[in-house]
């Protein structure tokens, strides 16, 4: 992926090496807005929960008990396996992906008659606070509505490469891209209204909703793939099969056999691997948002 040339976002957050643990407690989370997307450890732990009857919020770590993370900062060498070179230069690339999304979707926004708000992006190394709660790092890449932020820990990116076996640059960019879509989803009013239906729906039905919610976030992140490299250039050879390779390896079914050995579909709440697949090369195709109605083509 064409990357290092690209224009740099001012809208990045470094909270690496803040680290928590001091002050008073935390409110429980409970009836706050819920972080959207991503989240690929969450949706282990929540795997989990369902298969063993474990509450998922302990799982998680989202409880009352929670303590408010204090402003000592340390510099870490490395974590998870990332030296501090490689972690600046994850820091660097996000930055350059997050700046061509929010050159794409101002694009895009305007061809509409509408304006493009930019999401932040927060660095964090370990745990962090948003508007959404409290998080850890296993939760992965996440989406807060509440505080309209992306929030990353770094040492996902080697998760990706090494315990989803999802390598490539372009692999990394979609998972920002996809995030954003997210935004995307919030500024369009579509996840209030999805986040409206759940409450008053069944598990089955909010699984429904989050799967088709996923869905077209990867179709969103598919259409900022197209529109950047018609645009910039930005594609090599070999980053389409990048992309496509860590949309189907974060896939429920595959999640779900990598951590219990066996699937249960009506527990999906991202999507198969094929369907991940599917939705985001139609987005990388057409580059259409309109063609990413993921909710309409699941009534057909």
């Amino acid at each position: 992926m064409r990357w290092r040339t690209g224009r740099r976002s001012d809208n990045i957050e470094d909270r690496r090496g803040v680290r928590a643990g001091a002050g008073g407690g935390v409110r429980s989370p409970v009836g706050r807005r819920t972080a959207a997307g991503g989240g690929l450890g969450l949706l282990l732990l929540l795997v989990l929960g369902l298969l063993f009857g474990v509450d998922p919020a302990l799982l998680v770590g989202l409880t009352g008990s929670m303590q408010e993370p204090d402003t000592r900062r340390e510099v870490p060498a490395g974590y998870a396996g990332l030296t501090a070179a490689r972690q600046d230069e994850l820091a660097d690339f996000v930055s350059v992906v997050l700046a061509d999304t929010e050159d794409t979707w101002r694009e895009l926004f305007a061809a509409g008659g509408a304006r493009y708000r930019e999401p932040r992006l927060v660095l964090f190394s370990g745990q962090v606070r948003s508007a959404c709660g409290f998080a850890e790092a296993a939760v992965g890449p996440f989406y807060c509505p509440g505080d309209e932020k992306v929030y990353i820990d770094l040492s996902f990116y080697d998760d990706l490469k090494h315990r989803f076996k999802a390598p490539g640059d372009f692999a990394q960019a979609y998972v920002i891209a996809h995030e954003v879509g997210h935004h995307v989803q919030n500024l369009l009013g579509i996840s209030p209204e999805v986040s409206r239906a759940q409450r008053a729906a069944g598990r089955a039905e909010s699984n429904r909703l989050s799967v088709m919610l996923e869905l077209q976030a990867d179709c969103f992140a598919g259409v900022w793939a197209h529109h950047a490299d018609r645009d910039r250039s930005i594609l090599e050879q070999g980053d389409i099969e990048e992309g496509l390779n860590a949309a189907a390896q974060i896939g429920d079914d595959r999640m779900q056999r990598r951590s219990a050995g066996f699937v249960v579909p009506d527990s999906f709440t991202h999507g198969s691997s094929e369907q991940r697949v599917r939705w985001f090369r139609r987005g990388l195709q057409s580059g259409s948002m309109q063609g990413c109605n993921s909710f309409e083509a699941a009534r057909l």
